[in-house]
């Protein structure tokens, strides 16, 4: 199953309705979660078309898709989060990187709520809680698919930099422009990941 695009939280979405096609596919038997999203780098290694392989993340949505009564055919109350993006999946994707000489970075990544891209402040947060990107997606699907006892798989592109000195003025448009020059360098991993399986 694959989706084309998202539903994100600052278009108005309910968590529910960010996470109701992880819901689907679950009930569909997918097994495994592969997510990608755009986001802003904030350790100094990286650079602008970068990709990092998520190892872990921080929620500051403020907001759970798990929140209110738990749906016990999706999953438990309260699901463990110690290794919520696969270790396995992570290294092979490694192996890969450097078979095709993609640079990859490992990193964890916090999620925001959004629409506004990041103060120079709100940057500086971010790498002081821990984060090496931020985005405005993907922890509430991961989440989801946790719950659902899905294998997760998520690797961020690398669209703007969030570090003292090298922060610029971006727009939407420039996001996404960065983001389709990585995209066949993403598509390539996310294809061999695939085959792997």
């Amino acid at each position: 199953v694959a989706m084309q695009g998202r539903f994100h939280y600052y278009e108005g979405y309910s968590m529910q309705e960010i996470v109701f096609p992880i819901r689907i596919m679950k009930m569909l038997g997918v097994e495994y979660l592969f997510v990608s999203n755009a986001s802003g780098g904030t350790n100094d290694a990286h650079e602008i078309g970068d990709l990092m392989l998520i190892t872990d993340h921080i929620n500051l949505f403020f907001d759970n898709p798990l929140r209110g009564k738990n749906i016990d055919e999706l999953g438990p109350r309260f699901p463990d989060m110690s290794n919520i993006y696969n270790k396995e999946l992570i290294s092979k994707a490694e192996a890969i990187g450097k078979a095709n000489n993609i640079k990859l970075h490992k990193g964890v990544y916090i999620g925001v709520q959004g629409p506004t891209f990041e103060t120079e402040a709100e940057y500086t947060m971010v790498k002081n809680l821990g984060a090496d990107a931020v985005g405005m997606s993907t922890v509430p699907e991961v989440i989801a698919a946790i719950h659902a006892g899905l294998t997760c798989f998520g690797i961020s592109v690398i669209t703007d930099i969030g570090i003292s000195g090298k922060i610029v003025e971006v727009s939407h448009e420039e996001v996404q422009i960065a983001a389709k020059k990585s995209e066949p360098k993403m598509t390539l991993i996310m294809k061999e990941l695939v085959k792997s399986l």
